[in-house]
C-alpha cells in the first residue's frame, strides 16, 4: 500500500498547462432515421472522444486547431469516418448516419499491428471483446469472460479465480498478456495464480491468435491478449463515473467497484477502486471445495494531456490478492475435505482433521494461502512530427508472490519471490509513401528476480536483459492488403552461484551467494547465456467485396526459455512439484500458417479459420526417473519433474455461423466451433511409451457454443437496451491426451446451459439511472470435470467410495450485476 501511495502522489503531482479553446464538434448519430444510443465518437490518433447519449447526441468542445479524422462507431453499425479541418473559433454541427450491419470488421485494433488498423485489413487472426459483451458474460475473472466470446481460446484453471489463458492449445509463457500495451511480467510459469488485472476497469480486450513475435518478441508464439483500460470520454468539464455491484450465488462472490473520470481542455484523469471476495465454491459431487476462497483488491489511476503535438499519459495500478491454495486432501470414507496441521507429511496425513462447515462458508482466508501483489507505473507518449509520428512506452512493474504453507508457523512463507521489470517500447511510423506504411520498432525489458525470506526456492535469483528490433510494412493494392516484416531478438540470463544453508537458530533454510556454514549445498550453479532468434511474418487480405474476405498469413515465432525452464531446482509448494530446469535448452521456434474465409452477408455471417503450427524445441515437463526406472523423490510427498524438449505440431479449425434475419432484427443466433489437435513429435518417447506420449498436454477438446439473443432497440416504458439470451457450451470427450506417468487422463464430454437478461433503467428525461444484468451458468447443475481443470488431478487415494476421483468444476451459479453511471 505504501508503494501505491507513492505512485498516486506521482500522479497527483503531474501538472498539465492548457489554454482555453472554443473549437467544437457536435451533432447527432442516427440509423434509418432513429437515434443510435451510446455510440462512440473519437478523433483518430488523439485521446479526444466521447460517448453519445441515449438520444444519439454528442459534443466535443475545447479542441485545438488542426486536421482530424473523426470516427463514429457502435456495435451492429457500419463505422463512419470523416476528415475535418478546425481553425480558430470553428464549430461544426453534424448529422451522422450509421448503416446497420452485424459485423465487427470495421473496428480499429491496436494489438498485433504496428499502428491502429481496421480489423478487415489485418491478415492476422484478431478477435475483439468489448465492454458490452463482457457485461453479457458475467464471470469470476476477466479471462473467463473473454474466452466465452473467442473461439480457440481456453484456460487452465485452479478454482474460479485462477485462470491461465491458452490460445489454440498453448499457454503460460507462450501467451503474452498485456495491460494497455505493456507486457505483464508476474511469474507466468506458476499455476496457482491468475492474471493480475482489474476486470471492472477494462474497456475492451483484443486477442491475437497465432505468433505475434514480430511486434512483441519472445513469449508471443501462441498469441497476445491485450487488456485495454477505460479512457475518459465524458462531457467536457464534467465528472463522469460509475458504481458497479455484483453478486454470485455459488461461492457468494461479492464484487464492488467505483470509478471516476474527468477531462477539460485536453487534460484527462481517472481513478478506480475495486474489491472482490468469495467463499469456497461448490458442486453437487464435492460440496464446497476447501481452499478456493479469495479476497482481491485493485486500485488504478491515470492522468495525462492531449494537445496538437500529441499526448502524454501516466498510469499506475495496484493488484493485491489473497488466494487460498487447495490441496485436495480428504477423509477416505466420507470424502469430506481435510486440512494440514503438521509440518511432517507422514504424520500430518494421519492426523488431518476434517474441515468444519463454518470454514467452508466463510470469507475469512485460511492460514495456508498465497499473497499476490502486482504494481505498475508506466507512461505512454505519442508525438506527431508532421506526417510521421513516434510512440514511446516506458514502465516499471513489480510482482511479489508469497505462498504460506507452514501450518505450525503460519507467518512464515514457503515461497517468497519478488520480480522487478523495467519495460520499454519505441515505435516510429514513417510518413506514408505511395500508399506504403512502414514502422521501425525497438522494445524489450530488464528484469531482476529475488528470493526473499522463504523456505523453498524453485528458481534462482537472476538478471535478465531482453532487447529486440523490428521493421513492419504494409501496403494496399486495390482489393489486396499486404503486410509483414522481420525482427531480431536477444535475451540474456545471468546469475552467480547460490547456496542453500540452514538459517542461524532456525529450522528453515535460506538462499545465499556466499555460504557461511560447511553444511551449505549448491542449489543453483552460476549461469550466463544468451538466446537469440529471428522471427517474422507475411500476410495478405483479399477483399473480394465489402462483405467477402480471404486472409492468409505465414508467421515464424520465437520464444527464449523462461527462468524456471533453464534454472529451476526446487519445490513449488503450491503445485506440490519439484522442478528441475535444463541448461542445454535452445529457443523454441514456431512456423504457423493461417488461412481464413469470411463472409458477412445480409442475414448471416460466416467464417472459417484454419491453422497449422509446427514447433521446434518445444519445452514440456516430464517425470524424472533414476537408472532403475524408479520415480525420483527429492522432497517426500512431492513429484519431481525435469523439463524436456522435442518437436510438436498443433493444427485445427474454428468456424462461426451468426444469423441475424433482417425481418426479425431483434433476433440473433450465434454459433461457433473450435477443434484443436496437439501432437508430440518426440519419436523416441513415443516408441518407449506408446500412445500415452502421442499427444501434447493441456489440449482443449472439441468446443461448440450456441447462443440465441433477443435485443430490443425500442424502449419499453423506462426500460431500454433490453435483451434476453440463452446459450449452451458443448465440450467433446478428450481421449487424445498426454498420459505418460498419468499426467492426464481421459475426460468425458459434457454440455453446460446458461440463460441471461438485462436492461437499462432510465429516468423521465430518458437518461440512464442504472443497468441490470442477470445470468445463470450451468443451469442444470451438471457435475463435470474440464480436462483443463488442474483440480481434476488433486487426489490422494487410489480408491473412492463414490467411484469419483479428483475435484469437480463449479456447479450452478446465478449472478446479478448492477452498473450505476453518474
Amino acid at each position: 500500500m505504501k508503494m501505491f501511495t507513492a505512485l498516486l502522489a506521482v500522479l497527483l503531482a503531474t501538472v498539465s498547462v492548457s489554454y482555453a479553446q472554443t473549437n467544437r464538434i457536435s451533432g447527432v448519430i442516427r440509423s434509418d432515421g432513429k437515434p443510435v444510443a451510446f455510440a462512440s465518437v473519437v478523433l483518430d490518433k488523439t485521446a479526444f472522444g466521447i460517448q453519445a447519449d441515449s438520444t444519439g447526441r454528442f459534443s466535443l468542445t475545447n479542441l485545438p486547431e488542426g486536421r482530424y479524422v473523426l470516427q463514429a462507431s457502435a456495435i451492429g453499425f457500419q463505422p463512419y469516418t470523416r476528415t475535418i479541418n478546425l481553425r480558430s473559433d470553428n464549430s461544426l454541427d453534424l448529422t451522422i448516419d450509421l448503416p446497420s450491419v452485424n459485423t465487427t470488421l470495421g473496428e480499429v485494433v491496436v494489438t498485433g499491428v504496428s499502428r491502429a488498423t481496421e480489423l478487415r485489413k489485418s491478415p492476422v487472426a484478431i478477435a475483439v471483446m468489448n465492454r458490452k459483451e463482457m457485461n453479457y458474460n458475467v464471470n469470476n475473472n476477466i479471462v473467463d469472460a473473454v474466452l466465452k466470446g473467442v473461439p480457440g481460446m481456453s484456460a487452465v484453471t485452479t478454482g474460479p479465480n485462477v485462470s491461465k489463458p491458452f490460445i489454440r492449445g498453448l499457454g503460460y509463457n507462450r501467451v503474452l498478456t498485456m495491460y494497455n500495451g505493456v507486457r505483464q511480467e508476474g511469474q507466468q510459469w506458476g499455476d496457482e495464480h491468475g492474471i493480475e488485472v482489474d476486470q471492472y476497469g477494462i474497456e475492451r480486450a483484443e486477442v491475437v491468435k497465432g505468433p505475434a513475435s514480430l511486434i512483441y518478441g519472445s513469449d508471443a508464439v501462441a498469441g497476445v491478449i491485450n487488456f485495454i483500460p477505460y479512457v475518459p470520454k465524458g462531457p467536457e468539464g464534467k465528472l463522469k463515473g460509475d458504481l458497479i455491484s455484483e453478486y454470485h450465488t455459488n461461492n457468494g462472490m461479492i464484487g464492488l467497484s467505483a470509478g471516476a473520470a474527468y477531462n477539460r481542455n485536453g487534460w484527462k484523469g481517472s481513478f478506480r477502486v475495486s474489491r472482490k471476495m468469495a467463499t469456497a465454491y461448490k458442486n453437487s459431487v464435492d460440496g464446497r471445495v476447501y481452499g478456493t476462497a479469495f479476497n482481491e483488491l485493485n486500485l488504478s489511476a491515470m492522468t495525462g494531456v492531449e494537445k496538437k503535438w500529441g499526448s502524454t499519459y501516466l498510469y499506475a495500478t495496484l493488484y493485491n490478492n489473497l488466494q487460498e491454495i487447495p490441496d485436495g486432501s480428504r477423509d477416505s470414507l466420507t470424502r469430506r475435505f481435510t486440512r494440514q496441521v503438521l509440518e511432517n507429511k507422514d504424520d500430518d496425513i494421519k492426523r488431518r482433521p476434517i474441515v468444519p462447515v463454518s470454514d467452508l462458508r466463510t470469507y475469512r482466508i485460511s492460514p495456508l494461502y498465497q499473497h499476490i501483489q502486482h504494481y505498475r507505473l508506466f507512461t505512454r507518449n505519442h508525438v506527431i512530427m508532421g506526417k510521421s509520428d513516434l510512440t514511446a512506452t516506458i514502465g516499471f512493474q513489480q510482482s511479489v508472490r508469497r505462498e504460506y504453507n507452514h501450518p505450525t508457523v503460519p507467518s512464515q512463507p514457503g515461497l517468497y519471490v519478488q520480480l522487478n521489470t523495467y519495460n520499454y517500447d519505441l515505435k516510429y511510423n514513417f510518413p506514408t509513401w505511395n500508399g506504403l506504411e512502414a514502422t521501425l520498432g525497438l522494445n524489450g525489458m530488464y528484469q531482476t528476480n529475488k528470493n526473499v525470506q522463504g523456505t523453498d526456492f524453485p528458481i534462482p535469483d537472476y538478471q535478465l536483459l531482453d532487447i529486440g528490433s523490428f521493421l513492419f510494412v504494409k501496403k494496399s493494392l486495390g482489393k489486396l492488403d499486404i503486410s509483414g516484416g522481420i525482427r531480431y531478438d536477444s535475451r540474456r540470463y545471468n546469475w552467480a552461484d547460490q547456496y542453500v544453508q540452514r538459517r542461524p537458530e532456525q529450522r528453515f533454510d535460506e538462499l545465499v551467494n556466499q555460504p557461511t556454514d560447511t553444511s551449505a549445498t549448491l542449489q543453483f550453479p552460476a549461469y550466463q547465456r544468451s538466446f537469440t532468434g529471428i522471427s517474422g511474418s507475411l500476410g495478405a487480405t483479399y477483399n473480394v467485396s465489402d462483405r467477402l474476405l480471404i486472409k492468409a498469413n505465414l508467421s515464424r515465432g520465437y520464444r527464449a526459455p523462461n527462468s524456471t525452464e533453464v534454472g529451476s531446482n526446487g519445490l513449488d509448494p503450491g503445485a506440490h512439484i519439484v522442478y528441475q530446469g535444463n541448461r542445454d535448452f535452445n529457443p523454441e521456434f514456431s512456423l504457423q500458417t493461417d488461412i481464413a474465409f469470411m463472409a458477412y452477408l445480409k442475414e448471416v455471417d460466416l467464417s472459417m479459420e484454419l491453422f497449422n503450427n509446427t514447433i521446434d524445441n518445444y519445452i514440456y515437463q516430464a517425470r524424472l526417473y533414476d537408472n532403475n526406472n524408479q520415480p525420483v523423490v527429492i522432497v517426500p510427498g512431492n513429484f519431481t519433474y525435469k523439463y524436456q524438449q522435442s518437436k510438436a505440431q498443433l493444427y485445427g479449425a474454428e468456424f462461426s455461423i451468426n444469423l441475424h434475419p433482417q425481418k426479425v432484427k431483434w433476433l440473433a443466433v450465434n454459433n461457433s466451433l473450435a477443434l484443436i489437435r496437439g501432437l508430440n513429435r518426440n519419436d523416441k518417447l513415443i516408441a518407449l511409451e506408446g500412445d500415452a506420449a502421442r499427444y501434447l498436454p493441456f489440449i482443449p477438446p472439441l468446443h461448440g457454443r450456441s447462443e440465441i439473443r433477443a435485443s430490443f432497440s425500442e424502449p419499453v416504458g423506462r426500460l431500454s437496451g433490453i435483451y434476453v439470451r440463452a446459450d449452451v457450451d458443448y465440450y467433446g470427450a478428450q481421449n487424445k491426451f498426454y498420459g505418460v506417468d498419468n499426467t492426464e487422463t481421459a475426460t468425458p464430454g459434457y454440455a453446460l446451459f446458461g440463460v441471461g437478461c438485462g436492461a437499462t433503467v432510465n429516468n423521465q428525461k430518458e437518461k440512464p439511472l442504472f443497468q441490470l444484468f442477470f445470468q445463470v451458468d450451468n443451469l442444470f447443475d451438471t457435475a463435470y470435470q474440464s480436462n483443463l481443470n488442474r483440480l481434476k488431478y488433486f487426489e490422494y487415494y487410489t480408491a473412492s467410495p463414490t467411484g469419483r476421483f479428483g475435484i469437480y468444476n463449479q456447479g450452478r451459479n446465478a449472478s446479478m450485476k448492477v452498473i450505476i453511471p453518474f
